[in-house]
C-alpha cells in the first residue's frame, strides 16, 4: 500500500490490545510457557494483518532493536542512536565499523523476503550453501513455530558461536517461514538474554518462548504508535506541494531515519532540508539527533 497516495483505510484506534493475561499470567511449566508464546504470536499475526500498520518502518525500527541487542551482547557500547548513524549517514562504497555490521545486517535481513538469497545478502560471510543447511534442520518441520526456530538457533550456534547475531538473524527466519510470514520480524532478539545463547536443547527452546512472549509486547506497542504515526503522515501527505513529496512520505514510511541527502526525488539538497524541517513544524516528524549538522529525521 503506497501511504503517500492513499491515506490509511482502517483506524489505528482499531488495533486490539493485547490481552493482559498473556503477559500477566504466571507460567508454571514449559507448557505454559509455549501456550502464552503461541497466544502471543497469534495476536501479533493480526496486528501485522492491519492496515494502519507501516511493516517496513515497523520491522525496519524492530531491526535496529534487535542490532542493539545483539551489539550489546558482543560486549560493545554502540547504543541505537550510534548504530543508526553508522547506516543512514554510510558513503557509497563505505563500510561500516564492526557494530554497524551488525546493524546492517539486520537492516538488510527484514528488507526482502525471506529466502536463502536474501538471507545470504544479510550475511555474506555464510555461504548460501550453509544457510540453507541451518534453515533446514533435521526434523525442523516438526514441533510448533517457536520450537523450530530454537532448533535453527541451536544448530547456527553449535556451529558458529561467535556468531551470536546471525544466529538469531535465521531463527528469526525460520519462525517467520513457519509462521507463513513473507519477511523476518525481528523477535527473539529483542526478548532473549545474553545467557540465553549458551543454552541448548529444553532449555534453549524455553528461553525462545519466553524471549516471544517479552518480544511480541514491545513489538505490538511499537506498531500501535507506529500506526498513529503513520496515520498523521497520510493525512497531511496530499498538502505537502513539493515536486517528488510522494516518494519522499514514502521513504519516511519505510525507514527508521531518513537523511536528507537521501530524499533525491525532491532535487536538491536544499529542498529536501526544507521538506524535512516542514514535516517537523507540522508535528509529523522529528529531527532524531539533536545535531546541527549531519541530521536525521523519522516519524
Amino acid at each position: 500500500m503506497n501511504y503517500a497516495r492513499h491515506p490509511a483505510r482502517s483506524n489505528p484506534e482499531t488495533i486490539p490490545r493485547l490481552p493482559p493475561w498473556i503477559t500477566s499470567g504466571r507460567a508454571q511449566t514449559p507448557e505454559d510457557v509455549s501456550f502464552l508464546s503461541g497466544a502471543a504470536l497469534s495476536y501479533l499475526h493480526v496486528v501485522l494483518g492491519h492496515e494502519s500498520v507501516p511493516k517496513p518502518l515497523l520491522r525496519n525500527r524492530l531491526a535496529l532493536r534487535a542490532a542493539e541487542v545483539c551489539v550489546a551482547f558482543s560486549g560493545r557500547s554502540e547504543r541505537s542512536g550510534e548504530l543508526r548513524d553508522e547506516i543512514a549517514l554510510l558513503r557509497p562504497g563505505d563500510q561500516p565499523g564492526p557494530a554497524g555490521q551488525v546493524c546492517q545486517m539486520w537492516m538488510r535481513a527484514v528488507e526482502r523476503p525471506v529466502s536463502i538469497r536474501s538471507q545470504h545478502r544479510a550475511m555474506p560471510q555464510h555461504d548460501p550453501e550453509r544457510i540453507a543447511v541451518w534453515l533446514d534442520q533435521p526434523h525442523s518441520g516438526q514441533g510448533g513455530p517457536v520450537d523450530r526456530a530454537a532448533l535453527v538457533l541451536g544448530a547456527v550456534l553449535a556451529d558458529a558461536p561467535q556468531h551470536g547475531a546471525a544466529a538469531l538473524v535465521l531463527a528469526d527466519a525460520a519462525l517467520a517461514q513457519a509462521l507463513g510470514w513473507d519477511h523476518v520480524i525481528p523477535l527473539l532478539a529483542v526478548g532473549m538474554m545474553r545467557r540465553d545463547l549458551r543454552k541448548t536443547d529444553d532449555d534453549l527452546r524455553l528461553a525462545c518462548h519466553e524471549a516471544i512472549v517479552t518480544s511480541v509486547t514491545e513489538a505490538a506497542r511499537m506498531a500501535a504508535d507506529l500506526a498513529q504515526r503513520a496515520a498523521r503522515l497520510s493525512a497531511i501527505a496530499p498538502k505537502l506541494r513539493a515536486r517528488g513529496s510522494d516518494e519522499a512520505v514514502q521513504m519516511f514510511l519505510n525507514r527508521d531515519a531518513v537523511a536528507p541527502s537521501a530524499l533525491s526525488s525532491l532535487n536538491s539538497d536544499r529542498s529536501a532540508r526544507r521538506f524535512c524541517d516542514r514535516l517537523v513544524e507540522l508535528g509529523v516528524a522529528r529531527e532524531l539527533t539533536g545535531r546541527d549538522t549531519f541530521r536525521l529525521y523519522g516519524v
